[in-house]
């Protein structure tokens, strides 16, 4: 997606908005154009505070004077705003691409409302495609992938299962873990699969983000459209 289009988008996610909001920051560069939006209307006087998902996030709250807040200071956020990699119809999300779908999922599900801001072609009739990011413990890796491989094939599902890498060496979040990225091609019942990986001990959390979105702002070439649950 151009810039062009992710300010557009960010520009209709910032309709959500109102004065004297706790807000949840996403996360990547769609988000970074909200942070830069948010950041110009601070200046104007608009009155909020923000619960960053990530280092990333946070150093350009900072930088640009956007005031932040923290989920033990503040445990209850009215709206969140984030990007996604994939969306289906049901507003079902995979996130994670970026590495920080930990404090992504914990962010969202203590926010009143998340709205999502991307792309049209993160827009899918099943999700899939993108691969799926499965955060784990970095203690018994081996073990882990091998339990999600056959939690997977219990599903009919089966794929790649690769570490992500950051250079040669593995990608490593902000809370220290790994990510395995799971290339299923198409995932039908997102709700069993995110209670399979859940069962599994070397899981922290995967990038399935079900039930948490309630509008979602695609940006085109055609202008924006708004999704909601």
């Amino acid at each position: 997606m151009s810039r062009e289009l992710k300010i557009k988008a960010a520009e209709a996610a910032f309709g959500f908005v109102a004065d004297g909001m706790r807000l949840g920051i996403g996360t990547g560069s769609t988000a970074d154009e909200f942070i830069r939006i948010l950041a110009r209307h601070v200046a104007d006087g608009l009155s909020i505070v923000g619960v960053p998902t990530s280092e990333r996030s946070a150093a350009l709250c900072r930088e640009l004077g956007v005031p932040l807040t923290t989920l033990e200071e503040t445990p209850e956020l009215d709206l969140t705003v984030d990007g996604a990699d994939e969306v289906d119809g049901d507003l079902v999300l995979i996130k994670g691409g970026g590495g920080a779908l930990l404090r992504e999922k914990i962010v969202a599900a203590a926010s009143a409302q998340m709205v999502v801001i991307a792309d049209a072609s993160k827009k899918v009739d099943t999700l899939g495609a993108f691969p799926l990011p499965i955060e784990v413990n970095a203690f018994g890796l081996g073990a882990t992938r091998r339990a999600i491989e056959k939690a997977a094939a219990a599903l009919g599902l089966a794929g790649a299962i690769t570490l992500r890498l950051a250079g040669e060496k593995p990608f490593a979040t902000d809370g220290g873990h790994l990510i395995l990225d799971a290339s299923f091609g198409r995932i039908p019942d997102a709700k069993a699969l995110s209670s399979a990986l859940l069962e599994i001990p070397g899981v922290v959390q995967h990038g399935l983000f079900i039930g948490l979105a309630g509008a979602v702002v695609l940006a085109g070439e055609g202008g924006i459209t708004l999704l909601r649950r």
